[in-house]
């Protein structure tokens, strides 16, 4: 989860690509190679979970229990920290870490994240993990990452996922020439991230911190998201609804998939590049902050660097209030062969990061809106699954995970010491983190 710092590209690019990479490297001036291996794009978030104990307010900020069809199958636990091996530390934050195990009796490799119970309770992030386990319990699509167990200990919450072999998308980004992608492999993956937050929104869900360090990639090469723990679930779902286009002899309606559409909420929460004008303002957001990421996300897929980045936080958020996007010449960039940008990618990014949330490109009926642009013409979003991704990423020796960076624990984390835990009363709370299995805990005993 890091920006390397960008070298100085081979060819003579424009000055509005040479402006932006001078920025990024003056933020890594004084950074040492190795160190920017840990450095990780700065998350803007002020939680306010002070009245988290008092009942009152706990019942109105927990995301509502989902629908009897999706509702979290509560058994008893079969799994534990110690049905596990540790293989290898892959990623780490500030209240846990993600380790690379292997299940002990059907030797399978999973992806265990590991929260510190008490770093969450000092930070005041005890609600993010609740409602991330509530999320991934319920979620059953094949652009999400799938949670086969969750399950705690006296000192650590654990959720035990899909090991992506591919890893983070932004350091696949990274390794690409030029950092950079061509327009249609953009769209390609633009496509299975829109088929994600269509899901998403439709179970009421707003995802909220969309970059592709929250991207995994899966060993097919499709994308997988992860780290909902900013994400926010309506308590009342809304079916979804017809949208008829304002003349009614141009399109037939869309259906309007933004059942999470009552969510409004002022919490000042994403990545700061990522950032939308109407979090920024506090004005209140909705559903429509994940189409300004997505827009942010192609133009970085496809640019190598985010439209809005300032040297500094302050200017980076004055560019997002006030400045329009702009595109570079590509006529020189050796990695990009062609004439630039086509006009309906052109459109796509601009109606999404239109700062007017209201007139944002899916702020009428959501994903079908997004869905029907131009951009997405030689998209056939039911065959998704079937598209061969352009990046495959090897398979060869998992354990390995050469797709990840190479990290070291300062202090070794045994799973085999630390019993299971059961929340003694009201007063713990953790209790909500009930010990159970997903729909997809079935599938890890086999």
């Amino acid at each position: 989860m890091s920006i390397p710092s960008s070298p100085a590209p081979c060819y003579q690019p424009d000055q509005l690509f040479q402006t932006k990479m001078k920025l990024n490297n003056r933020a890594f001036d004084s950074i040492s190679s190795i160190e920017q291996h840990n450095v990780i794009r700065r998350v803007a978030s002020v939680p306010n979970t002070t009245e988290y104990f008092k009942r009152s307010e706990s019942v109105h900020s927990m995301p509502a229990s989902p629908s009897p069809s999706y509702s979290l199958q509560k058994h008893k636990v079969q799994v534990g920290p110690a049905d596990f091996d540790k293989v290898r530390l892959l990623g780490k934050g500030d209240v846990g870490k993600v380790y690379l195990v292997k299940h002990k009796s059907t030797e399978k490799l999973y992806a265990l994240k590991v929260l510190s119970k008490k770093e969450m309770i000092k930070r005041n992030k005890i609600k993010r993990a609740m409602a991330e386990q509530a999320i991934l319990s319920t979620a059953n699509h094949p652009f999400i990452v799938p949670l086969y167990h969750s399950f705690q200990s006296e000192d650590h919450l654990y959720f035990c996922m899909e090991f992506c072999v591919g890893g983070e998308f932004f350091r696949a980004l990274q390794n690409r020439p030029g950092r950079i992608l061509k327009e249609d492999e953009a769209k390609f993956y633009a496509a299975e991230v829109v088929a994600a937050l269509e899901y998403l929104h439709l179970m009421g869900i707003v995802f909220r911190d969309l970059k592709p360090e929250n991207i995994l990639l899966h060993e097919s090469g499709h994308l997988m998201l992860s780290d909902f723990d900013l994400s926010i679930q309506s308590p009342t779902a809304a079916p979804p609804t017809l949208v008829r286009h304002n003349s009614p002899f141009s399109k037939p309606p869309m259906l309007d998939t933004r059942s999470c559409m009552n969510i409004r909420t002022n919490s000042f929460v994403g990545t700061e590049e990522y950032l939308a004008p109407e979090v920024i303002r506090g004005s209140g957001h909705t559903s429509s902050v994940d189409w300004w990421t997505l827009g942010i996300l192609v133009y970085e897929m496809i640019c190598g660097y985010t439209p809005f980045k300032g040297p500094t936080r302050d200017d980076t958020f004055e560019m997002i209030l006030s400045s329009s996007v702009e595109f570079p010449d590509y006529s020189s960039n050796p990695y990009y062969k062609g004439t630039g940008l086509t006009g309906p990618c052109k459109s796509f990014i601009r109606k999404l990061l239109n700062k007017n949330q209201s007139k944002r490109l899916g702020a009428r009926a959501g994903a079908s809106e997004v869905k029907s642009h131009a951009f997405f013409k030689t998209i056939n979003f039911a065959l998704l699954r079937n598209m061969k991704p352009p990046i495959i990423p090897s398979k060869a020796q998992p354990i390995r995970a050469v797709h990840f960076n190479p990290l070291k624990e300062s202090v070794s984390f045994d799973l085999n010491h630390h019993d299971l835990h059961t929340p003694p009363d009201d007063e713990d709370p953790f209790l909500s983190f009930n010990s159970g299995k997903s729909p997809f805990g079935m599938m890890m005993m086999h």
